[in-house]
Parts: C-alpha cells; structure tokens; sequence
C-alpha cells in the first residue's frame, strides 16, 4: 500500500507541468471547461482512485509509461494498465474484467473477433504489403464492398491509416471541386486531432491555445434540443435555418462538416439534415458527414446518415472499420467528385491500400452482415431507452436520456429545472461504475456515454444499467 500511495503522490504531480505554462492547469484549477471530449487525467479523483486500486506491477508500468511519452490531458499519466481484450470486456494487469462501453467505437464485433483476426493471419502469409503504384485484391474487393453499401452517387473510395488523415482528404476534395476553402461545422464537434481536423472540430481541449488555425473555418451550434437555449435557439430547427442564412450571406463556403449523431449523443430531429441538403444544394457547398465513430450499424443501419433520409457527397468511416485491430478509414465519394483529383494527390498515404488492414476491414464488414449486428443494435437499443427512462424516472440527477441504436447518452445535471452541468456527479458514478465492472466514456463532462459492442446481449445491458443504477444513488447520496 505504500507503494500505491507513493505512487498516487508521484501521479499527482506528474499533471503538473515541469515548467510554468499557462495553457496546461495543475490538478488544483477548475478544469471543467477541458472536459468536453471525455473524461481528463487532471482531476484529484483521478489521482485517488488510481492509489486505491492498483498493485505494484501496475504502478510501474504507468510510472514507466508516464516517464517517455508526452503527458497530455486525455490520455498519460494513464488511469490503468491493461493485458487483455475479448469480446465485451477488456481486462487490466490485477485481472479485474470490465465490460467496455466506450471501446473508443472500435470494437463493433468485439475485441478480438476470431473472423477478423484470422483474416489478418491469412493476409499475412499471402500479402503483407502493397507498395506504391500497385494495387491488390484484398483492396479492391473492400472498396467495391464499401460503395456497394453507400447509396447512389457515392462511388468512389480513398482509403487513409487513420480517420484524422480520411478528413483531411475530404476537405482537400471539397477545395479543388468547388474552388472555395471556407468550411462550416458544429461548435462542439471532433474530426480529428491534427491541425485543419481541430479547425473544423469544435472542442477547446484540442482547439484551444494553439494560435491560428486554418483561415476560413466557421461554426454553428450543433442540433441539441436539449439545450439549445444555451446558444440562443429556441429549437435544433433553429440551427439548420441558421445554417442557410450563413451559406447565403457567405456565398463561398466549400462545405459543411458535420457527424450525422454527435456522441453525446446529440440526436438532429426530423427533417434537420434534409434542410441541411437543401441548404447545401441551393448555394453551391458540398455535404460532408463524419461517421468515424457511429456508422457501421451502430444507428441500426450502415451508414448513421441513412436514419435521416439524407444523402452527403461525401462521408468518412473508420475506427471499428479494421475490427478493433488494424488502423485504417475510409472516403466514400459521390462519382461527380472523381473529376477534381486526378491532377492532384489527396492522400498519397503509404499504407493507402494496405492488405492486412483491408482484410480485417472486410472481415469486420461479413460479420456484421452474417450475425444480423445491426438488427440487434436496433432491438437492443430500442430496449436500452426504455431502460435508461425508467433510471431517469428514479434519479433526479438525471436531466435528460437519448440515444440511437447503441449509441446512449445519459446527462447528469445539478438540477433539471436550471439544467447546470454536474461535473463532480458525473466523475462519482464513473469511478464507482469502474469498481463494479463497467468503462464507459464522459462526453462534455457530464454525459454518461454507452457505446457498447454491437455483439451484446440484453443480459449485458442489464447487468451494467443495474450498476449505473448503483453508481448514480450513491452520487446522489454524496451530494445530499
């Protein structure tokens, strides 16, 4: 214990800076303005319970680990260290099992999916690589499956590594084919960590304090209706008309970027993205979605933007496209666009056509076809909402429920009649819920997120909204 201890005190001072800079808070300032993307390293609770709950293996290795790489809010100093992945749950180096309902949306078949892993051995002993100039089977049949899924006109395809790198492509597509480089997207939004994804993107933690980003970026306030008195809009509907009047007045925007369902999750009613098209259409700016984290049938349908009615001229997958295993993203294309890049190179990525990423992107694609995953996402969503009313009927901490097939979001408030954010509550139920077995992410620092795998069961969903039951009573009882 002296050791957890000692290590606790080291931890607590490694998210202090070495050196005086303003942009990054010691542990004792308020961070809850960082808090947009997911839960930080820079809180006290963080440090207390990461000295209540390792071992002395484990302390090395997030010493060591805190040691050589950069130490940044989201991420190192770690919270734990884990040995293993299967399925719904991952588990740590203490042999604690938790089931994953965060999974940073990778794990749509599960951790460890045996068709995807397989796939990858097999590409391995046949064709490990493909260089430059040349393409490959595995390649082609996964872009013919991609535009096979896409509706009419997307038709073409661009892989890239990552899905930083898949939005890049697309706002370099969207300059050249319309000959305009201002962009309009979602204050609280995230496309990506390099610099034109978090100029388009909307979250301080990665926007802010950098200097100039790109020119011609502006944004607007993203459909939520459950507080859209905050950015002056009496409805979601509000923002969508707010969008026409800014691609009228400008006249130049070459896109508008936007995720179809925000992961909060921020759910567009009706009607929004089709006035988003017509918007689009009428003064001349493409359509593109960011679906890296949510399609995959994770809506209940392929593409999340299918649930709307609407169709972009472009839209961007990745993260669980390679299975929870291999990196890769995806540029689906509507065919008018094919014209505007041959003289010029988008992505140019050395591993552009990789083998072994596109085997596993195939495989992850078959299983969840094979297994009707996005069948069950619908049901068990559907199921999940009823379950998170009836939480929201017994806590007051709970200010509002939504969700979209497996994509759930439950935020915690200070008080439902003034809606206040409540930050403290929201980190009490998620460290509780980690003793008791289940990760899930906090989005905009008071949101409880649930993105299971696409393979849970209803057992599943029961035995972690008992827990988030437990977990919230006792927050309840803390602020009482």
């Amino acid at each position: 214990m002296a050791a957890i201890l000692a290590f606790s005190r080291r931890a607590a001072r490694a998210v202090r800076p070495t050196r005086a800079l303003s942009a990054v808070p010691s542990v004792d300032e308020n961070v809850d303005h960082l808090k947009s993307e997911g839960d930080i390293n820079l809180s006290d609770r963080r440090a207390q319970f990461t000295a209540a709950h390792i071992g002395d293996e484990t302390a090395r290795l997030l010493e060591e680990d805190a040691t050589y790489f950069l130490h940044q809010t989201l991420s190192t100093p770690c919270l734990n260290a884990l040995k293993g992945a299967a399925g719904i749950h991952v588990e740590d180096l203490e042999g604690r099992k938790y089931m994953d309902f965060h999974g940073n949306s990778v794990h749509q078949v599960g951790f460890g999916n045996h068709k995807v892993t397989q796939a990858i051995k097999d590409q391995l002993d046949d064709l490990p690589f493909c260089t430059r100039r040349y393409t490959n089977k595995t390649a082609v049949k996964l872009a013919k499956t991609l535009t096979e899924k896409a509706p009419d006109p997307l038709s073409r395809v661009l892989f890239a590594p990552g899905g930083t790198s898949a939005i890049g492509m697309a706002l370099k597509l969207a300059r050249y084919a319309t000959g305009r480089h201002k962009t309009l997207s979602m204050w609280d939004s995230f496309h990506g960590a390099s610099l034109d994804c978090i100029s388009v993107g909307g979250e301080q933690v990665f926007r802010g304090n950098v200097g100039p980003l790109m020119p011609g970026a502006q944004h607007v306030p993203p459909p939520d209706d459950y507080r859209c008195e905050e950015s002056g809009f009496p409805d979601a509907m509000a923002s969508a008309k707010y969008i026409d009047y800014i691609l009228e007045k400008e006249g130049d925007i070459a896109c508008v970027v936007a995720e179809p369902v925000r992961w909060t999750p921020y759910v567009p009613p009706p009607g929004y993205w089709q006035s988003v098209r017509a918007s689009c259409d009428k003064h001349g700016a493409l359509l593109i979605f960011d679906e890296i984290p949510n399609s995959l049938g994770r809506t209940g349908t392929f593409f999340t933007f299918e649930k709307f009615g609407v169709v972009p001229d472009m839209v961007v997958v990745g993260k669980g496209l390679g299975g929870g295993v291999m990196p890769i993203a995806a540029l689906i294309a509507s065919e008018k666009l094919n014209e505007s890049c041959r003289r010029v190179a988008l992505g140019h990525y050395t591993h552009e056509k990789s083998p072994v990423a596109c085997a596993a992107a195939q495989a992850t694609i078959d299983f969840i076809d094979d297994e009707d995953l996005m069948a069950n996402a619908e049901a068990l969503g559907a199921y999940s909402l009823e379950r998170m009313r009836a939480l929201m009927g017994k806590h007051e901490l709970i200010g509002d429920v939504r969700g979209i097939g497996l994509l759930l979001g439950i935020e915690l408030v200070t008080d439902r009649a003034t809606k206040g954010r409540a930050f403290d509550a929201a980190e009490s139920v998620m460290y509780a819920a980690l003793e008791r077995g289940l990760s899930f992410k906090l989005t905009m620092g008071n949101i409880i997120t649930l993105c299971p795998p696409l393979t849970a069961t209803r057992a599943d969903m029961d035995a972690a909204f008992a827990i988030l039951d437990e977990c919230i009573g006792l927050a309840a009882e803390e602020r009482a």
